[in-house]
């Protein structure tokens, strides 16, 4: 639903729109790269999309994403337009999806909502088969700095549209790499959430199981933004899950994260495995530490999605069309139709594997909150990848297959340059823990982290569990997120308890009766705030309580009996001036 935005977000807004998607068109001429898309709207259309948003934006609508421009990966439906997913053939008669699609995917659609404008659609590895970007018989998207290398698959297109400038927000799907490996090769961020968190309603599957609506932006913030506007977008989406009610809302100031061991980086070229010592290097300067584990039990599980028999998933998904196309990739059909005679036995005995996998990496990284890798292993040329198209593209989803089936998120970063072009790190985490990998990800490229998660519970903190106090790292256990410093109306004494640790207690006493106490308001889950309640020792008490704005939050307070007998230090104004002054 709009809300109202003030006169200066409206005379402000007018005309960004219809200004932004006019620049997209003038750098889509000057770049010259048709390769990069299989349908980019006419101008004038794009024009009228961005003239709608900013009139909406002066009629009073908060559009967060007014104006920002859409590259769609095409095995993604967009109304109007046919989905080809990278095969002429498969959006014409007698294919299962004839002509233009009738209906936005709801991932997309929430994009629009928000004031996004999308240009067109991207090439990319067909039926999204691929980590290279060549496979596709409307060309090989060239890296957008290095033409003679690739630019990474399947979601090419919709990368290169990002890294050339043309799009704020590159949309591509992950199944194997495919929003992550283009990301490295591009220097962009990359999200892959949790699956089943953005809707793949309207979206050619790969592998129905395991596909994931990504996001590439030049900036973390911008990518965090979208990708939250598209979470949830289907409440209808059958394999629709949402943020559990105990999901961690930020990393503690301190956080393990796990790195692979010598020998499970053996498959990367020198110059990759010495920009990811640096990077490792760089994770410990901003304060984690780094714990050494065995990831070749990921890698062992990252090979069932291409050798075992879960390539069933993807000839269930469009074998059957691809078996007689007249233009599909030969090295696709021949990887997807591989999977035609999968006995039922094979594909339930290769689940089961994974079952037994998941558990297994569950704890390997037990004790870490993230797991750092290689974006990818090298960064090939085209020529190379044409004369040896399947080793090379399996090498380089060693660090990325098995993220989706062992059902972890992963965001994947810009860490540096190797080999003479960009190189890329990605942070894995357990499947809902999505924002402990945004944030780290924030810390690594010295920028403010933004909540993925919209969801939770303020909570008023005046002592003990301040930031720096001994009992803060409940709070960071129990993944709750700072949001901000407050002080609270002058209806309030603090008195000091006799507890250990020592620890204040809030009393209202009423307005003008008390004075002003500072304290921080943090962000919690339900799950998270319930079980702090549940172990929440006398004489505390959780209720709410007003803020000098005159706002209420649920804070933390004492009993009546416990403030008639600690010590008034009311006229300190907080804990830790408290503390400082030896009270």
């Amino acid at each position: 639903m709009d809300g109202v935005a003030s006169e200066t977000q409206v005379s402000t807004a007018v005309g960004v729109a219809e200004a932004r998607v006019r620049a997209a068109y003038a750098q889509i001429s000057e770049v010259d790269r048709p390769e990069v898309w299989i349908t980019l709207l006419p101008e004038h259309v794009a024009l009228e999309a961005a003239r709608t948003v900013d009139a909406r934006r002066a009629a009073g609508a908060v559009l967060p994403l007014a104006g920002r421009t859409v590259a769609v990966k095409d095995n993604i439906d967009v109304a109007g337009v046919p989905t080809t997913a990278a095969c002429p053939s498969y959006a014409t008669e007698p294919a299962g999806r004839p002509g233009p699609a009738t209906v936005t995917a709801p991932a997309i659609q929430a994009l629009v909502d928000a004031g996004a404008v999308v240009l067109g659609k991207t090439n990319l590895d067909q039926f999204a088969t691929g980590l290279v970007g060549v496979r596709s018989p409307y060309g090989a998207v060239r890296h957008a700095t290095l033409p003679e290398r690739v630019s990474g698959g399947s979601s090419s297109g919709s990368a290169v549209a990002v890294a050339l400038g043309i799009a704020d927000i590159g949309i591509g799907t992950d199944t194997a790499g495919s929003g992550r490996v283009p990301a490295a090769f591009g220097g962009l961020v990359g999200i892959k959430t949790t699956l089943g968190l953005v809707p793949t309603t309207g979206v050619v599957p790969a592998c129905r199981n395991y596909d994931v609506v990504t996001t590439f932006t030049r900036d973390l913030e911008l990518g965090v933004l979208a990708t939250r506007t598209m979470t949830g977008a289907d409440p209808l989406d059958p394999v629709r899950r949402p943020w559990p009610a105990g999901v961690r809302l930020g990393l503690r100031s301190v956080p393990v994260v796990a790195v692979p061991r010598d020998e499970d980086l053996a498959s990367l070229s020198p110059g990759w495995r010495a920009a990811f010592d640096a990077s490792v290097l760089a994770v410990r300067a901003v304060g984690a530490q780094v714990r050494r584990v065995d990831i070749s039990g990921m890698l062992s599980a990252a090979r069932l999605l291409y050798d075992g028999a879960i390539v069933a998933e993807r000839y269930e998904a469009v074998g059957a069309f691809l078996a007689d196309a007249p233009d599909a990739d030969p090295t696709v059909r021949a990887i997807i139709l591989a999977g035609r005679d999968t006995p039922a036995h094979a594909y339930v005995s290769d689940r089961a594997r994974l079952a037994v996998a998941k558990v297994e990496a569950a704890a390997v990284l037990d004790g870490c909150d993230l797991l750092l890798l290689p974006t990818t292993t090298e960064h090939p040329t085209i020529a190379a990848v044409q004369a040896d198209p399947v080793a090379i593209n399996r090498r380089l989803g060693t660090y990325t297959n098995f993220v989706n089936l062992l059902d972890m998120a992963a965001v994947a970063i810009p860490a540096g340059a190797a080999d003479g072009g960009p190189f890329g790190v990605t942070l894995v985490s357990r499947a809902f823990d999505d924002q402990l990998a945004v944030d780290l990800a924030a810390r690594l490229l010295g920028v403010e982290s933004a909540p993925l998660v919209e969801a939770g519970v303020d909570v008023l903190v005046v002592g003990a569990h301040l930031r720096g106090q001994p009992l803060n790292r409940e709070l960071e256990e129990l993944g709750a997120r700072f949001h901000r410093s407050v002080t609270t109306s002058d209806a309030y004494r603090l008195v000091a308890l006799d507890t250990q640790p020592r620890k204040p207690g809030l009393l209202r006493v009423g307005p003008g009766a008390g004075a002003p106490i500072v304290g921080e308001v943090w962000r919690l889950s339900a799950g998270a705030l319930g079980s702090m309640l549940a172990g929440l020792p006398t004489p505390m008490m959780l209720g709410q309580v007003e803020l000098e704005d005159g706002s209420w939050v649920v804070g933390f307070g004492c009993t009546a009996e416990a403030g008639t007998a600690g010590a008034d230090i009311t006229a300190t104004g907080g804990w830790v001036e408290a503390l400082r002054r030896g009270l």
